[in-house]
């Protein structure tokens, strides 16, 4: 019976197996995550870019790079010298595959398979004359066909080949181990036992213990865990921050400590360079003892910070670590915002807390805008602008034009603007023109609804609201003013368009059409007259448990019903039947558009950012909060948009026990803020205002929009 054999491969034929898999293991994914993306079309996407960003530092720094850097060539030819690699095993291995084919007598004696007896004798005759050693054929060809021979005219050999594959008979089972002899050899067992402990015992250990004890230290943000305790600590101690105070805290970050982050660098020329910058800034509070302002690392972090936004000329070691600051600054301040809303959620949910108020979080908000466009919080937002300096702003604010923000610029004529900027030239002046053009102009549109309901715009007490926000992003080139045909407003009824003296312009307030469209609406829905104030004060007085404050309440079920309410005649609730349909309609297509977005992945690369100072590209992001503006506290956690490229919809709902600060009785109401991370002065301000007759009361509703790019 046949035996089994276990040996190591001597001549090295089963290893290639093992070495070809490995390698091609290694070289296929590192291809496909490795491979350098086409440069062509990278250049192609930054010289479409060039005649409106070609000014940004990011740009400039992007475009040298592209061209000086070597990278890509390198990451080629070593991909490629691993292919080659790989390509030369699977050869050996295919060559190495016939010496492993199963034996076959009829191929050895050129025949096909099933010839008669008679065929076989021949053609063994004819090649045994031709390669018989007597007459100087080849000896092991002969034996060859004797074997051959002999395996399909004897019985019994005939009977070992079908059944065994070999006319002798059964033959010992060899499995070959893919790895060399000298592996196991007794010479050479020390060094592979020295080899074995080092790679399993010190090297992996090591490795997989470092990469474990650098990712606890940071969040899922790749925030240090030290620097969110930092900020908890300085967010509660302070809840109202001014902007003074905030730069402090941001700059005592941990990331630009040495002793915690390698990339962080304390020069020997600081003690020279930093001084001299102070000097030049000012009152920063230098003498500070609180630890960690006073810090080396937090005062050089503060000074390149402040720098940046006076847009100092520095040394070149300076610039550099002025640049890695930058880099790490939105991130942090994103950070900051989070470590405020969780803040404000455990002030909520426990109380007894602190909660940080609605100032400190917009002003870190503004802070990322001002550290993106490199400008000081006080300084005009028409220095985004590429050639403006604070020379050329006296053209600008004179009594004839008194433009100081982007929309005075864009509400201009063109003969007018063009007559203002005469200090550019023809070329400066167009240059100005596409900037200006490429910023974005946010329409923004928001509904108190209560989804899943009959009349989802009857909002009650207990009732779950959901607050749909739709955003529209336009260019500020579509809303330049145009003497034939101004752009009339969404809130403008049909009659409004048509009337040229009631024409508006686009940066103009629209509180006043909303007023008269819901004014319209409360007569289409009913006839009954508004509940007074003093009666809903009489209504608060009889119910004195219930947890509203102030003039904020609760929408309450009027009892009494109307008794006019059910003489309806036959047209008007052939109306509301055609109104609930339609209802019914929106409401499906709504429920589609959800379930399609939950599917759907959004590139977060929407629109590239002008940024003349930032050494990074930044795209368009937005925050979408909820705030109470009396309390000046969170009512809904900020909502990062980052994927509104022409239309978003996004949907918030508020906490139940937050849902009397969206209800207000009396008083203004609420400003709906449209904010942007990168930009100053795109502000979209409007009061938010919606009357819900479910119960006959008149509630307002705050709602914010702020962006992580634009302000």
């Amino acid at each position: 019976m046949a035996g089994q054999q276990f040996q190591y491969d001597d001549s090295g034929n089963t290893f290639f197996y093992f070495l070809t898999s490995f390698v091609g293991l290694i070289v296929i994914p590192a291809t496909y995550y490795l491979w350098p993306r086409d440069q062509n079309a990278e250049q192609l996407r930054l010289k479409s870019l060039r005649r409106v960003h070609g000014r940004c530092l990011w740009y400039r720094l992007r475009h040298m790079k592209s061209q000086q850097s070597i990278v890509p060539t390198l990451k080629k030819a070593a991909l490629l010298f691993g292919w080659a690699i790989f390509l030369l095993l699977a050869y050996k291995v295919s060559k190495l595959d016939r010496e492993y084919q199963e034996y076959n007598p009829y191929e050895v004696l050129h025949l096909e398979a099933g010839v008669s007896i008679a065929e076989i004798k021949k053609q063994y005759r004819v090649l045994s004359l031709k390669y018989h050693p007597d007459k100087g054929g080849d000896e092991a060809m002969f034996m060859k066909l004797a074997k051959a021979y002999s395996a399909l005219t004897n019985e019994e050999a005939r009977d070992n080949w079908e059944k065994y594959g070999n006319p002798d008979g059964p033959r010992v089972t060899s499995f070959g181990i893919a790895l060399p002899a000298w592996i196991v050899d007794q010479k050479n067992s020390m060094l592979v036992l020295l080899v074995y402990g080092l790679a399993f015992m010190v090297i992996l250990p090591v490795v997989v213990g470092t990469w474990w004890y650098r990712s606890i230290r940071y969040s899922g943000d790749q925030i240090l865990i030290n620097t969110t305790q930092l900020f908890m600590h300085f967010m509660y101690k302070t809840p109202t921050m001014n902007m003074k105070r905030l730069v402090m805290v941001l700059t005592a970050a941990f990331e630009f400590d040495p002793r915690s982050n390698k990339e962080a660098i304390i020069r020997p020329t600081d003690n020279i360079e930093v001084p001299q910058l102070i000097r030049e800034l000012g009152n920063i509070n230098v003498k500070k003892k609180e630890p960690p302002f006073c810090y080396p690392y937090s005062l050089k972090a503060r000074v390149l910070l402040l720098t940046h936004l006076a847009r100092m000329d520095v040394s070149e070691n300076i610039e550099e670590d002025q640049r890695f600051v930058m880099k790490k600054c939105p991130a942090l301040l994103q950070e900051l915002i989070n470590v405020g809303c969780q803040l404000t959620m455990m002030a909520t949910s426990r109380g007894g807390l602190r909660a940080p108020r609605l100032t400190s979080i917009e002003n870190c908000m503004k802070l990322s805008q001002m550290v993106v466009q490199g400008l000081q919080e006080a300084k005009s937002p028409l220095l985004q602008l590429p050639h403006f300096e604070e020379e050329h702003l006296r053209y600008c604010i004179s009594k004839k034009y008194k433009v100081r923000t982007l929309q005075d610029l864009v509400s201009l004529k063109d003969s007018d603007r063009r007559n203002m900027l005469r200090f550019l030239g023809e070329e400066k002046y167009d240059e100005v023109m596409a900037v200006l053009g490429s910023i974005p102009y946010i329409n923004m549109e928001t509904k108190l609804q209560v989804l899943d309901d009959e009349d989802s715009n009857n909002v009650t007490a207990g009732s779950i609201v959901t607050v749909t926000v739709t955003l529209r992003r336009k260019r500020t080139s579509e809303m330049f003013e145009k003497e034939d045909a101004p752009l009339p407003t969404e809130e403008t009824n049909a009659e409004e368009q048509g009337d040229a003296k009631n024409k508006t312009k686009v940066w103009q307030n629209k509180n006043k059409g909303a007023k008269k469209a819901a004014k319209s609406k409360k007569k289409k829905l009913t006839k009954k007259k508004p509940v007074t104030q003093q009666q809903a004060k009489g209504d608060k007085a009889k119910h004195p448990n219930g947890n509203v404050a102030g003039n904020k309440l609760i929408l309450l079920f009027n009892k009494d019903r109307d008794e006019e309410s059910d003489k309806q005649s036959d047209t008007e609730v052939d109306e509301i039947a055609g109104d609930d349909e339609e209802e019914w309609e929106a409401l499906q297509q709504s429920i589609q558009r959800r379930e399609r977005a939950l599917l759907e992945t959004k590139s977060k690369v929407t629109h590239p950012v002008y940024s003349l100072y930032f050494p990074e590209e930044k795209q368009e992001w937005w925050w979408l909060y909820i705030a109470d503006r009396k309390e000046q506290t969170l009512v809904s956690m900020p909502n990062h948009v980052c994927t509104l490229k022409d239309i978003e919809e996004v949907r918030r709902q508020p906490p139940v026990c937050a849902l009397p600060h969206l209800f207000f009785y009396s008083g203004k109401g609420d400003i709906v803020v449209l904010m942007s991370m990168n930009h100053k002065d795109v502000d979209v301000r409007s009061e938010f205002e919606q009357e819900l007759w479910g119960e006959g009361y008149l509630h307002r509703c705050g709602l914010h929009l702020k962006s992580s790019s634009w302000s």
